[in-house]
C-alpha cells in the first residue's frame, strides 16, 4: 500500500476533526458548525473558500504550480442522519437524535486531508476544486450546489465521489462503470372508502380491503410487468387505516420506495402503478389519490473515468484490492445529479468489518444507518491518498 508520508503524519489531527464532526453532527441544510469547521480549515491551508451554494455548501479552490486549462471536483458530504447513536464512546453523539451514522464525518475528513496535501505541495497542473455538500440524506444538496451555479463559478471536466462501505475489506475499494446506486423514488396513495359499523359492512365501502387487494397486486408490476433482466423493488412500507376494532374506517394510507437502474423501468412502474391503484380502486367501488415523487436518479459511473479510478487504485492498493465487479446497491446517492452534469465516478472505500471501534460502541452491526455504526479512521490517510493521486493524475493525463 502507497500512501502519502505526509498524509500519515497528519493522520491524528485528521481524526480528531472527524470525531469532532461526529460528536456534533447536524441534518440537512443545518451543517452551520460542520461548514465552519470546513472553511476555517481550508483557509487557514491557504485555501479560497466560497461558502453558500446550497444553503451551507463549501467549495475550495486549489491551483498548481501552473495551469493547463483543465480542473477536477472531488465531493465529499457533511450532513448526518436524523436518528439516535446506540455508541457511548468518547466521541459519541452529543445531539439528542441525531448522528453520523452513514460516515459523511470521515468522508469530510479525507477530502480535508488531501485539500491540505494539495494545498502545501501544489505538485500537479491545473485546479483542483474540493467540494463539501450539504443535505445528502434524502434532501438533495448536490442538486441544491447545481442549481445555485456549482458547475459555472467552478467549471470543472470531472467529478468524483466515495462513499466508506462497511463489510468490505480495509484498505480494499469497489469500482464499477455504469450503474452503482439505484434511483430512489416514493409513493403515496389514499383510498377513500365510507365508514360503517364492522359488524354491518354491507352499509360501507371498505378501504381496508381495497389497501389488501392494491398491496398484492401492486406487486404484479414486478413479477410481471418489468423485464426481469432489469432490476427493480417496489416496497410497501407503510399502511395506515382504521382506528378501532369494530369500525370500517373511511380512508387507508399505502406508502413506499420504487427503485431502479433505468429510467425507462422506472416510467413503466409509475404508469403501471398508477393505472392498477385507479382500477382496483374502482372495481372495489373506492376513490384513489395517487402521487409519485421522483427524489434522486440512478448513480451512474462513467465507464472511462471508472477504468481511470481503477488503474489509480491499482497503484496505491494492488489490482487484488479493487474489486472491478462489485454489485450494485439499490440505495440511492444524490452525487448522481452530479453525474448526470460531468463524466466522473463513485468508488466504495472499504470500511471493514467493525473490529475497527473501540469500547463503549453498541451492539449492533457496524453498518451504515446503524446506532452503532462508526466510521474507520483507518481510512483517512488511504482515502486521502486516493484523492490525491486521482486529482493529479487526473489533471496531467491525456484521458481527460
Amino acid at each position: 500500500m502507497k500512501l502519502a508520508d505526509a498524509i500519515v503524519g497528519w493522520a491524528p489531527e485528521i481524526v480528531a476533526i472527524r470525531r469532532d464532526l461526529h460528536t456534533h453532527p447536524e441534518l440537512a441544510y443545518e451543517e452551520v458548525r460542520t461548514a465552519d469547521v470546513v472553511a476555517q480549515k481550508l483557509e487557514s491551508w491557504g485555501i479560497p473558500v466560497h461558502r453558500g451554494l446550497g444553503i451551507t455548501g463549501v467549495v475550495g479552490t486549489i491551483e498548481g504550480k501552473t495551469q493547463n486549462g483543465r480542473a477536477v471536483g472531488l465531493r465529499a458530504d457533511m450532513d448526518a442522519l436524523p436518528m439516535q447513536e446506540a455508541n457511548t464512546f468518547g466521541h459519541a453523539s452529543k445531539h439528542e437524535g441525531k448522528m453520523h451514522a452513514c460516515g459523511h464525518d470521515g468522508h469530510t475528513a479525507m477530502l480535508l486531508a488531501a485539500a491540505r496535501y494539495l494545498a502545501e505541495h501544489r505538485d500537479f497542473e491545473g485546479t483542483v476544486y474540493v467540494i463539501f455538500q450539504p443535505a445528502e440524506e434524502g434532501h438533495g444538496g448536490a442538486k441544491a450546489m447545481i442549481d445555485d451555479g456549482l458547475f459555472s463559478l467552478f467549471p470543472m471536466d470531472a467529478v468524483f465521489g466515495m462513499h466508506n462501505w462497511p463489510g468490505m475489506a480495509e484498505g480494499s475499494f469497489g469500482v464499477v462503470a455504469g450503474p452503482v446506486m439505484a434511483s430512489s423514488n416514493t409513493f403515496h396513495i389514499r383510498l377513500e372508502g365510507k365508514g360503517a359499523h364492522g359488524a354491518m359492512p354491507h352499509l360501507g365501502v371498505d378501504p381496508v380491503m381495497a389497501a389488501v387487494q392494491l398491496a398484492q397486486s401492486l406487486q404484479t408490476i414486478i413479477t410481471r410487468d418489468r423485464n426481469p433482466l432489469q432490476p427493480a423493488v417496489l416496497s410497501i412500507t407503510q399502511i395506515h387505516t382504521g382506528s378501532a376494532d369494530n369500525v370500517i374506517p373511511n380512508d387507508a394510507i399505502i406508502r413506499g420506495t420504487v427503485r431502479t437502474f433505468t429510467d425507462e423501468t422506472l416510467d413503466l412502474i409509475e404508469t403501471r402503478m398508477a393505472e392498477i391503484t385507479e382500477h382496483t380502486s374502482q372495481a372495489l367501488n373506492c376513490k384513489a389519490e395517487f402521487s409519485f415523487q421522483r427524489n434522486y436518479p440512478p448513480t451512474i459511473n462513467h465507464e472511462k473515468e471508472a477504468d481511470f479510478c481503477a488503474q489509480v487504485l491499482n497503484g496505491i492498493v494492488g489490482a487484488e484490492n479493487v474489486d472491478r465487479g462489485i454489485p450494485p446497491s439499490m440505495g440511492a446517492e444524490d452525487f448522481a445529479f452530479m453525474l448526470r452534469e460531468k463524466p466522473g465516478c463513485y468508488v466504495w472505500i472499504g470500511n471493514g468489518l467493525g473490529g475497527h471501534r473501540s469500547e463503549g460502541h453498541g451492539t449492533g452491526p457496524c453498518m451504515l444507518h446503524n446506532g452503532s455504526y462508526d466510521f474507520n479512521d483507518n481510512l483517512i490517510p488511504l482515502g486521502a491518498t486516493y484523492w490525491v493521486e486521482l486529482a493529479k493524475q487526473w489533471l496531467t493525463s491525456s484521458h481527460s
